[in-house]
């Protein structure tokens, strides 16, 4: 059962409000019921969000948590005056007083995917992320040249999410390559990655949480066995060592720390704005 119920509204996709609001909630102990309101963008939308949120605090006996990255302002003095919730307005806490202090007006942007056909950033995050899909576990070699990282490392140490994030997020062509039994056995990297060394980037993870992850997949076969994934890791990690292949254990890391690992190991400039 959910505690509280929370309300993320924009007049844009959300994301941000969301964002905000979850990193806010992670530094408390309890499950809130999740609601997002994209898009709220005229009059009418506000009306029906307030008519949503209050029929909540009614059903619930409790406030519900807004949070609201509302520009336009029609719509945002419509969730001011009838919400019955507890509303934290992120624009207008952050925004006014950086427009006061730095004496000019803000854009009051609608989303940060506002006019993308002329943004030159979000077309190079769609080219990463085409680019990552059609390299992801080993599909092809062609053009390793373009890419920005290569990661490597046994079935499910988490490489494709990894790769995907890195696209998504920071715009990196990310290729990923799976470490399997006939590369242990030649004690050799995949043929076709010996070119790119200095963009490799290696992946373990603990045997157990793997024998836990692949069972979820295959339960009961030898490529779950504890025992085998204790040697395929072992096997990966000797071989990462001997190519001087830089290397991070994802057990117990969250996608968002590994990428910023491997941003600062091989494109630190990526971590700026």
């Amino acid at each position: 059962m959910s505690d509280r119920t929370v309300f993320f509204i924009s007049d844009g996709t959300g994301i941000t409000a969301e964002t905000f609001g979850n990193a806010i909630l992670a530094q408390f102990d309890f499950k809130p019921r999740r609601v997002r309101l994209p898009f709220v963008d005229t009059p009418d939308k506000a009306h029906q969000a307030v008519r949503q949120i209050n029929h909540t605090a009614e059903l619930e006996g409790k406030k519900p948590l807004v949070f609201t990255t509302l520009v336009d302002r029609q719509a945002l003095q419509i969730i001011q005056e009838g919400c019955k919730g507890m509303l934290m307005d992120m624009f207008g806490t952050f925004v006014q007083p950086i427009e006061q202090e730095l004496a000019i007006k803000s854009h009051h942007r609608v989303g940060r995917f506002s006019d993308v056909s002329k943004s030159r950033e979000y077309n190079d995050r769609i080219e990463a992320i085409n680019y990552s899909l059609a390299h992801d576990d080993g599909q092809s070699n062609r053009d390793l040249m373009g890419a920005d990282v290569i990661l490597v490392g046994v079935s499910r140490s988490g490489k494709t999410p990894t790769s995907l994030y890195l696209a998504m997020q920071h715009g990196l062509k990310a290729a990923n390559y799976p470490l399997i039994p006939e590369d242990f056995d030649r004690r050799q990297l995949p043929p076709a990655l010996a070119p790119h060394k200095k963009k490799l980037f290696g992946l373990t993870i603990a045997p157990e949480r793997l024998s836990e992850i692949r069972s979820e997949r295959r339960p009961g076969s030898r490529y779950a066995d504890l025992q085998n994934c204790r040697m395929e890791v072992a096997d990966a990690e000797a071989m990462m060592r001997r190519a001087g292949i830089r290397w991070l254990s994802t057990t117990t890391k969250s996608i968002e720390e590994i990428a910023t690992t491997i941003l600062q190991e091989v494109r630190p400039e990526r971590l700026s704005y």
